[in-house]
C-alpha cells in the first residue's frame, strides 16, 4: 500500500478527475487524501463521496490586481505551511496536482521534502500553475499533442482526463424518468460549468417558450448561487407536455447527459470528457474570459474531432437556429455519436494508475530525483 496526496480543489474541472483518480488508487489498495478549497462547489461535490478523505486548505486564485495579488500570496503562504505539516505527518509516497491555486503549496512542499510529484493538465492550453510547476515534477500528464516549454521531454506523458466510475452512458428512457422528464420529447441540457454561465442561463430563459413550442424540454444547470431550483410545465404546439428544469447544481451528470439529445455547454476539459464518455453531442460556447482562452482551444479540438459544433458567445443570436437544425437531425446526431465513441478509446485512468505506481517506487523516484538535480 502507498499513500497519495491529490490536490484538486477550486473547480469541478479539477475536483472531478481528482475524485476519479482517488477511486482508482483506493481500488488498488492505496491510501488517498484529497486537498480541496473552501469554495462551495468543492463542498457540494465532496459530500457525495463520504468514503473519501477530503482536507481543505487555504487559497485564492491568482490576479494582477494589487489587493487580490496580496490576498493570493498570503493564502499561498498559509497553504504552503499547512502542506509542509501535512506531508511530515502523512509521509506520502506521491503527490498529484490537477492545477489551480490549491496545487502550488503542496507541489512545492512535496518537492522540498523529496516526495515524487506528478501534475495533470486536461486543457489544451496548460494553465499557469502547470506551466510554472512543471519543472519540479517527475511527471506531467498532458492532452495528446500538447507540450510545455521548459519541461523535460522525459517527464511528459500524453493522457486524457480520468473520469469517475459513475460517468458512463446510461439508458436514455431510465435517465429521463429519474430526472422527471417526459420520455418521448427531445431534451436539451444547458451547462455553464461548475461556476455557472449567466449568458447561457439568460439565453435559456429567453428562448424557453420558443423551444417548448418546438417540443424541446430544457434542463439548465445555472450554477451555485445563481438562483433557486425551478420547474416549469409547458406545452408544445401539438399539445404534448413539455418540462423545463432550472437547477443550481447537478450531481447526477451521467443521468443528465444520457437523457439529453443535445447539450449546450461551456468548453472546460472536464465537461468535454464527460460528453465524450456519455456519447452526447454538444454545441459549445467557450467562455471568452477563460484564462489564456483555453476554452476556445478545447472547443476547436472537439469540433475538429466531430463531437459537435462551436458557437461564439458573441453569436448567441444564431444559437436557437443551430439547436433546431441539430436536435431534429437524426442523421447528424448519429454522426456526432459515432465520432464521440471513437474519441473515447483510451483508458486514461488505468494509464495514470500504472504510471503513478511506477514513479513512486523507491528506485524510480530516486532515479527521477537524480535526473532533476542540478549538475
Amino acid at each position: 500500500m502507498k499513500k497519495f496526496l491529490i490536490s484538486c480543489g477550486g473547480t469541478g474541472g479539477h475536483l472531478s478527475p481528482g475524485i476519479a483518480l482517488a477511486e482508482g488508487l483506493r481500488a488498488r489498495g492505496h491510501e488517498v487524501t484529497l486537498l480541496i478549497s473552501w469554495k462551495k462547489v468543492d463542498a457540494r461535490l465532496s459530500e457525495k463521496y463520504p468514503d473519501l478523505r477530503f482536507v481543505r486548505i487555504a487559497g485564492t486564485g491568482f490576479s494582477w490586481q494589487p489587493l487580490k495579488l496580496i490576498r493570493c500570496l498570503v493564502s499561498q503562504l498559509q497553504g504552503f505551511r499547512f502542506c509542509r505539516r501535512l506531508i511530515r505527518q502523512m509521509k506520502p509516497d506521491g503527490i498529484v496536482g490537477f492545477g489551480g491555486f490549491t496545487s502550488a503549496p503542496i507541489v512545492l512542499a512535496g518537492r522540498l521534502q523529496g516526495v515524487p510529484v506528478a501534475l495533470h493538465e486536461s486543457n489544451r492550453v496548460p494553465g499557469l500553475a502547470i506551466r510554472t510547476l512543471g519543472r519540479f515534477a517527475q511527471r506531467v500528464y498532458l492532452p495528446p499533442g500538447i507540450r510545455i516549454s521548459g519541461v523535460r521531454a522525459a517527464a511528459m506523458r500524453h493522457v486524457g482526463m480520468p473520469l469517475r466510475r459513475e460517468m458512463m452512458r446510461l439508458s436514455q428512457s431510465a435517465s429521463r424518468a429519474s430526472l422527471g422528464l417526459e420520455p418521448n420529447q427531445k431534451v436539451l441540457a444547458i451547462l455553464g460549468g461548475s461556476q455557472g454561465a449567466s449568458a447561457l442561463n439568460d439565453w435559456a430563459r429567453e428562448e424557453l417558450p420558443a423551444l417548448a413550442a418546438e417540443g424541446i424540454q430544457v434542463y439548465c444547470i445555472t450554477g451555485l448561487g445563481k438562483g433557486e431550483p425551478e420547474t416549469h410545465q409547458l406545452q408544445a404546439r401539438n399539445g404534448a407536455p413539455i418540462r423545463a428544469v432550472f437547477a443550481p447544481f447537478c450531481d447526477r451528470m451521467a443521468d443528465l447527459l444520457s437523457a439529453s439529445d443535445l447539450v449546450i455547454s461551456r468548453a472546460g476539459a472536464g465537461t468535454l470528457a464527460e460528453l465524450i464518455r456519455c456519447v452526447t453531442p454538444a454545441i459549445l460556447v467557450p467562455f471568452p474570459q477563460a484564462a489564456d482562452d483555453h476554452q476556445r482551444a478545447n472547443a476547436a479540438f472537439f469540433e475538429r474531432q466531430g463531437g459537435g459544433l462551436v458557437v461564439a458567445q458573441t453569436a448567441l443570436g444564431s444559437l436557437h437556429a443551430e439547436v433546431i437544425d441539430t436536435i431534429f437531425n437524426d442523421w447528424l446526431l448519429r454522426q456526432f455519436r459515432s465520432n464521440l465513441q471513437r474519441m473515447d478509446r483510451a483508458n486514461s485512468l488505468d494509464l495514470l494508475l500504472g504510471d503513478l505506481e511506477e514513479i513512486t517506487t523507491p528506485a524510480a523516484a530516486g532515479f527521477a530525483s537524480a535526473a532533476q538535480a542540478p549538475a
